[in-house]
């Protein structure tokens, strides 16, 4: 091949294979592009109902059901801080009580709902469970007698709380009341909304949580057994950031460990009673 023609070839090869590269690049650009654009779609029009729900599936099952103090100190392995970013791991929470169990879900929830650099420090120690006591801090909120969980919830304002079962969706969480009682003589459990149905003629509810005795699972019960309850829905999760904004203490919550409180209060409380 002459010099002149081996040249030009040369060039024009060059020239092929550095638009070959463009293009490949460009491509992998725009499918990088179009991954993050149906995430971030996926994201505002998800439902976190619907998240939570994943994160129910991912969850242990069995276990065991216990409120010792040692069952508090596998929470506290549980979610922690580590490497500056909140982890979180439920399998080492076995057994576990109600109020831990629905915490693992609400944690996981944030974490997959927010950025991940959203839930490092000072979040993480914030979502962190290091023993705080009823009331105190998120986890003692969410941990407390009464309505820990809607208190928090009209706090942070990270969604509606209500009480009509017409209105509930799978994924909420929920307080039961068995009795009348709230505070001190309570009888309550904390879960995750699932849904009812009718059972040769009996209205059942459906849950998740650690239920007694088995752990980790879900758990029907007949509508008549639930004294009162309320629901709290996952609207805006990132107001959880307030948490770093939180007063120390809710004094209303951290009272009820030794006193006794009433449904109406509780409602007032959760900011339903205004509604």
């Amino acid at each position: 091949m002459p010099e002149n023609a081996k040249a030009r070839e040369e060039v024009r090869s060059g020239t092929l294979r550095r638009i070959q590269l463009f293009v490949a690049g460009a491509g992998m650009l725009l499918l990088c592009i179009a991954s993050l654009c149906a995430q971030e779609s996926a994201m505002a029009e998800g439902d976190p109902n619907s998240l939570i729900l994943s994160v129910l599936s991912a969850m242990p099952r069995g276990g065991g059901y216990s409120a010792s103090s040692a069952a508090t100190r596998d929470l506290q392995s549980a979610v922690q801080v580590s490497e500056g970013k909140l982890s979180v791991k439920p399998t080492v929470a076995r057994p576990t009580y109600c109020s831990g169990a629905t915490y693992l879900v609400f944690v996981q929830a944030i974490q997959r709902l927010l950025p991940g650099s959203a839930v490092g420090e000072p979040l993480a120690d914030a979502l962190a469970i290091r023993g705080q006591p009823d009331g105190v801090g998120v986890w003692g909120r969410w941990n407390a007698n009464g309505p820990g969980t809607a208190c928090l919830f009209q706090e942070l304002k990270l969604g509606r709380n209500f009480t009509s079962f017409d209105e509930a969706k799978p994924g909420d969480f929920m307080k039961i009341f068995w009795t009348g009682a709230v505070g001190a003589r309570e009888h309550g459990h904390s879960v995750v909304y699932m849904g009812r149905e009718s059972l040769n003629g009996v209205e059942m509810i459906r849950f998740w949580s650690s239920n007694k005795p088995g752990g980790y699972g879900t758990k029907e019960v007949p509508r008549s057994r639930i004294s009162n309850a309320i629901f709290s829905r996952l609207e805006v999760p990132s107001n959880i950031q307030r948490s770093l904004t939180l007063p120390h203490k809710n004094p209303y919550l951290a009272s009820l460990i030794g006193t006794d409180s009433s449904i109406g209060e509780a409602l007032d409380q959760s900011g339903i009673g205004s509604q």
